[in-house]
């Protein structure tokens, strides 16, 4: 703590490299609360003093990838893009949360091959439909219905939920908090955190 005549304040934490960098990459549904787990968890870390970003996916298509749509060649290169630029904070000792429906099976996979299979995990957030559309949080499901969009993950474009997900959050059953806990824990059990 420091005192100066405008009051106490802290001092940020020294941001921490991770002693194993790793890429917890955040799929599921429009809706499905990945964004908000991964901003939760964010905030968890660096309260511990572990240098971490969030990658989402929303933001990512208004700057790095506004070039693209939703086809399932341009949502393939917005992993992509997406993987590189999570590689490159991983190196650096970050942990990075990346945030994106990544709706194929095939985009996922490639994730993991840029990203590296030793620093990547693959976690399902796993919200059912009718709970996500309930969410809503942009109307794009109501315009999706309403024919007003096109390729719209859920309702007009397949995804392909992970099989084998290294970490799956149900979160019909599982508050927020719950499931920031559990990529604590699997970021404790990888040893990327102590």
């Amino acid at each position: 703590m420091l005192r100066s005549p405008h009051g106490t304040f802290r001092l940020p934490h020294r941001r921490l490299a991770s002693t194993r960098p790793t890429v917890l990459w955040l799929t599921g549904i429009p809706a499905a609360g990945k964004t908000t787990i991964a901003r939760a968890t964010q905030v968890e870390l660096e309260e511990l003093g572990y240098a971490c970003v969030v990658l989402d996916g929303d933001e990512l298509r208004r700057g790095l990838c506004q070039d693209l749509g939703f086809s399932d060649s341009d949502r393939l290169e917005h992993v992509r893009r997406t993987a590189e630029v999570a590689r490159l904070f991983c190196l650096q000792g970050c942990i990075v949360l990346a945030a994106l429906i990544s709706p194929r099976s095939a985009h996922r996979a490639l994730a993991r091959k840029i990203i590296g299979s030793d620093a990547f995990v693959e976690v399902f957030v796993d919200t059912p439909l009718a709970l996500a559309e309930a969410r809503d949080p942009k109307g794009l499901y109501r315009q999706a219905r309403g024919g007003a969009l096109s390729h719209f993950t859920g309702v007009s474009a397949a995804y392909e939920a992970p099989l084998a997900p290294q970490v799956r959050l149900t979160t019909a059953n599982m508050s927020s908090m719950c499931c920031v806990q559990s990529l604590l824990g699997c970021l404790s059990l990888r040893n990327a955190v102590m």
